[in-house]
């Protein structure tokens, strides 16, 4: 398994694939699967029965995951960055290789 170089709560942009140019917020991110749910990207429609969460039922738009090799991480100054990792002192910090400012 390979080291993923997005977290939760970073902020994204989807670079390849039906969602090309969405940006938004890392919610969740599955190790296993290399996949992350990024806020307001890849909506999908699901079907729902009645519950005590949710007593009328329906239809509800969720969020559904996305692969992390079509995510890239935006710096603060807006701009799409590759991840790297070095030590500073006796501590591994991210950085952005555009940049080279610590994340």
């Amino acid at each position: 398994m390979t080291k993923l170089k997005i977290k939760s709560g970073d902020t994204v942009k989807v670079v390849a694939g039906d969602h090309k140019g969405s940006e938004g917020k890392v919610l969740k991110v599955y190790k296993d699967k290399n996949k992350a749910i990024v806020e307001g990207v890849n909506m999908v429609k699901k079907h729902m029965k009645p519950s005590a969460q949710n007593p009328q039922g329906g239809i509800v738009e969720k969020e559904a995951a996305i692969h992390v090799s079509n995510l890239s991480l935006l710096t603060s100054k807006g701009e799409t960055t590759r991840v790297g990792y070095r030590m500073e002192g006796d501590k591994k910090v991210r950085f952005s290789k555009k940049s080279n400012e610590v994340i």
